[in-house]
């Protein structure tokens, strides 16, 4: 058993960690959260000074990422929160410089390719100045199948994007992006339909 599996096992820290997988509010300046993600950064910083294609590259990414696919690739440098809540099918690739936020819970399908710098958050913080002193939320991010996320992507906590949709560099998703769409900008939007027979 790792050290993070051994950590999980705590109920203080499971306690926080339902909390936030439910989208409740709750404490992630506890001793126990701290200690869990001091653990992801370990493996964090393992993964990102490993020379290509080591051996190793493989056994550190389906430690830090347990619920992927077995040829799910993130090109390092790769930063996250937990990793274990990061779920991609088979054929996923993410490249340089991702950074995801997954306390919500981020969800990737099939064959989706995720460009450099893109950063996922499902965290959020309360508006109000003293809730957000103490607490923080996190909201589930989808990404469909077969999607082609550009590069310097920015996707929001809440947000669904559907099969085969594709996102424009330096877009800002805030809202759903239907399936078979292509959309950009800054909030993005839906500028045209995709794989549209005729």
């Amino acid at each position: 058993m790792t050290r993070k599996e051994e950590l999980e096992q705590n109920p203080a820290l499971r306690q926080e960690l339902d909390k936030m997988m439910a989208g409740l509010p709750y404490d992630a300046h506890t001793p126990e959260m701290y200690a869990y993600r001091d653990e992801v950064k370990k493996l964090l910083r393992r993964l990102n000074i490993t020379e290509y294609h080591e051996p190793s590259m493989r056994d550190i990414l389906h430690e830090l990422l347990p619920n992927c696919a077995p040829d799910v690739y993130f090109e390092p440098p790769f930063y996250c929160d937990y990793g274990s809540l990061i779920h991609a099918q088979e054929g996923v690739f993410v490249n340089f410089g991702c950074t995801v936020l997954d306390g919500g819970g981020v969800y990737i399908g099939r064959h989706t390719l995720i460009a450099p710098s893109v950063n996922i958050f499902t965290a959020g913080h309360p508006l109000d100045a003293d809730e957000r002193d103490h607490w923080e939320y996190c909201k589930p991010v989808h990404i469909g199948e077969r999607c082609w996320i550009g590069g310097g992507v920015t996707i929001c906590p809440g947000v669904t994007i559907g099969d085969r949709s594709v996102i424009g560099a330096g877009a800002v998703v805030v809202h759903d992006i239907p399936a078979d769409s292509l959309a950009v900008g800054n909030p993005a939007r839906v500028i045209r339909k995709l794989n549209v027979k005729e």
